[in-house]
């Protein structure tokens, strides 16, 4: 499923509207709406960190769903590649 759809199917589980949510968010409904759409790509690190606390998801799943690394891996950038690297070769997916 897209970024978008995710936050989508979340929030209207949570029974949160579009309107309350771009509130909690700090950004436009249409601009939300958009994102949920799949007309946007993934908002900014931060907002994505706020809409993982408000929907209750884990934030590094929602990142992967954005097909991010977290911020604090980019900064171990070398770290995290020679991890999966490493996982990969004992047999790791």
């Amino acid at each position: 499923m897209s970024f978008g759809g995710v936050i989508r199917e979340r929030r209207i589980a949570l029974n949160i509207g579009l309107v309350d949510m771009s509130e909690r968010l700090g950004i436009s409904a249409p601009y939300l709406s958009r994102i949920e759409r799949g007309l946007e790509s993934p908002p900014r690190d931060e907002l994505i960190e706020r809409a993982a606390a408000i929907l209750g998801l884990q934030m590094d799943d929602l990142f992967v769903v954005a097909r991010r690394l977290p911020p604090d891996m980019r900064d171990d950038m070398e770290k995290v590649v020679r991890a999966y690297r490493r996982l990969r070769a004992i047999g790791g997916r």
